[in-house]
């Protein structure tokens, strides 16, 4: 959800931060944010209590998922700096997806989980999605039974709506009936037939309450079967999820679960930059036409309600050495229109690139965080509207802020300073920053500080002056006297 009504208040009057409404966060959430963000790492529950921006971008995104509820397939990278908000958008969208009434699988590449490998590293990120399925009623993940049974269960939910009740005998053979009219529209595709009989399997020992039949169909369904011979002896099918294929038993389960009753299938794959790190440049191109099969396959209508989103660095795509761009036919399909050079801002294209949060929404996201701290850790919130402001005046003149700053960094940073002002109540916002060598604010090669006397740091300075109507032509922290909420 975006965050437009927080957005609107950075220009309203001030106001003392015991007076402001706030929403109140229940402290498991609170706990997980707090310990989350100060550890770097993007919280899986209680986004939208601190989501602040990326409205576009979230609405680029949404538009998507309306596309592959309606039968389509969509496919878009989502490119950022370290720590830019790329994993915070996709975990956002993750959210929102399950809301929508979609299944989502998500996983992190790594040296072991590739999308193609020589060791099965390719079926071991498959493992990874599989076991990270995840639904509106079990958003942690591990909904792989979940889902069967309830496909089942609604089945016979809308034969009994239909006026056969179960103690009727002619319920078990409609039942049977509309599983396989949903089995039977997999058979058309790429190892369909095979998918459709595990799906039959499963759909008797659930009638039969046979639990280790049950424990052989989900162990094939998360590709665990080593040999072919295994899966024969124990389920009758001679058919195994390998390295080579696992992608096309990706499309079949989006397409199943359509049928079972859920609007589709969203794979949220982060960290591209470990394909940009292996160092094999055979390997590296294997994987690259992996994924360019991926594209093609959603956006020339191969595959149904599957929607991909994949997340890397700028360099890990446009390095033409190593990266993405290193694959021509990936290079030729994704690289930016004359336009898009222009500095034009285009949504719609594959790939999505991650602007900076304006200081204003910086503002908001650290409102939100000071009062989630002090609601945590139960006392009346000390910092005042003055001392946000101040402490991103500090944080956005640091030298190269620019380019090198980013949200992490100073979401890392103001959190910490919550923490050692409640460990030690003697210390302020402004003793702390004014120390002299916090966030690296030491005297710069001509002795100045490296705030007032650094042209790479000024540009900064002058952006978060302009909030509240300050003046933007100098650094002079002196203007932050104006700059209200």
């Amino acid at each position: 959800m975006s965050d437009a009504p927080n957005t609107q208040r950075t220009s309203s009057a001030s106001a003392a931060p015991t007076t402001r409404q706030r929403t109140r966060v229940p402290k498991r959430i609170a706990t997980v944010i707090i310990n989350s963000l100060k550890g770097g790492v993007v919280p899986r529950i209680g986004l939208p209590y601190i989501t602040v921006g990326r409205e576009p971008e979230i609405n680029a995104l949404l538009r998507d998922l309306d596309i592959v509820a309606d039968g389509g397939a969509s496919f878009r990278f989502v490119v950022g700096r370290y720590g830019s908000g790329k994993s915070f958008l996709l975990q956002t969208i993750r959210n929102h997806a399950m809301g929508k009434g979609f299944v989502v699988a998500d996983a992190d590449l790594s040296p072991e989980r590739r999308l193609q490998g020589s060791k099965g590293q390719g079926l071991a990120t498959y493992r990874e999605l599989i076991g990270n399925l995840a639904t509106k009623t079990r958003p942690e993940g591990g909904a792989l039974t979940l889902i069967l049974d309830r496909w089942i269960s609604g089945v016979q939910a809308q034969v009994a709506a239909a006026g056969v009740l179960p103690d009727d005998p002619r319920f078990a053979d409609e039942v049977e009936r509309r599983i396989y009219a949903v089995i039977a529209d997999l058979q058309e595709m790429v190892h369909g037939f095979d998918f459709a009989k595990i799906l039959s399997t499963y759909f008797h020992a659930h009638l039969e309450a046979d639990d280790d039949t049950k424990a052989s169909v989900l162990k094939w369904f998360r590709g665990e079967y080593r040999t072919k011979s295994e899966a024969r002896q124990e389920l009758g099918v001679n058919v195994i999820i390998g390295d080579e294929d696992w992608y096309d038993y990706i499309k079949l389960f989006a397409r199943f679960l359509r049928g079972a009753g859920y609007q589709g299938l969203v794979v949220l794959v982060d960290e591209l930059v470990n394909l940009y790190k292996i160092p094999n440049a055979i390997s590296r191109q294997y994987n690259y036409e992996k994924i360019l099969t991926m594209y093609n396959d959603t956006l020339q209508g191969k595959a149904q309600y599957l929607g991909i989103i994949m997340s890397g660095t700028p360099q890990c795509v446009e390095d033409r050495r190593r990266g993405l761009y290193s694959y021509e036919a990936l290079r030729s399909r994704l690289t930016q229109g004359r336009f898009g050079r222009e500095g034009h801002v285009d949504l719609m294209a594959p790939v999505i690139r991650l602007t900076p949060l304006t200081p204003e929404e910086l503002l908001v996201l650290v409102e939100k965080l000071a009062n989630i701290h002090a609601g945590l850790f139960g006392y009346e919130r000390r910092v005042t509207e003055d001392d946000l402001a101040h402490f991103l005046e500090v944080e956005l003149s640091r030298v190269g802020a620019d380019t090198h700053v980013t949200p992490r960094e100073i979401i890392r940073d103001f959190i910490e300073m919550l923490d050692v002002m409640l460990q030690d109540p003697s210390q302020t916002v402004s003793s702390l920053l004014g120390s002299g060598d916090f966030g690296g604010l030491g005297s710069d090669s001509d002795g100045g500080s490296g705030a007032a006397g650094s042209a790479e740091g000024a540009p900064a300075m002058a952006r978060v002056s302009s909030i509240g109507g300050a003046s933007t032509t100098g650094a002079d922290p002196a203007g932050y006297a104006e700059f209200k909420l």
